[in-house]
């Protein structure tokens, strides 16, 4: 049990450093998180329902994930090869494609919800 408890200790640290270098070096990171706390604010300042709030900390916790997936796969393909391949212009642009993707259904969502209180 208590090497069980070691091992999550290990993940959970390991998980929270990867989150920190990605809050200090990521400008696109750092951008989600500051719109984030904004939408959040917001929607607290509006009152909106709980199931409101919920979606978008949903979209905001696929996009941060999002940006982070983004980063390894971007930094994993560096790591492979340093020469520009085809391959790997592929890979780096569909992992922008996704990241494109989910924030602008996160903006849709934050309108779909905030707007109608704002207005």
């Amino acid at each position: 049990m208590r090497e069980a408890l070691r091992k999550h200790h290990d993940s959970i640290k390991t998980a929270l450093a990867g989150l920190l270098w990605s809050v200090k070096t990521q400008p696109n990171f750092k951008i989600h998180l500051i719109l984030s706390v904004f939408v959040l604010t917001l929607g607290w300042y509006l009152r909106i329902s709980y199931m409101e709030m919920a979606m978008l900390v949903f979209a905001i916790v696929l996009g941060l994930s999002g940006e982070m997936t983004n980063t390894a796969l971007e930094a994993m393909t560096d790591l492979i090869t340093t020469e520009w391949r085809q391959e790997a212009k592929i890979a780096k642009d569909v992992a922008a494609g996704m990241m494109f993707l989910v924030a602008l259904g996160a903006i849709g969502i934050a309108l779909f919800v905030l707007l109608p209180h704002i207005l």
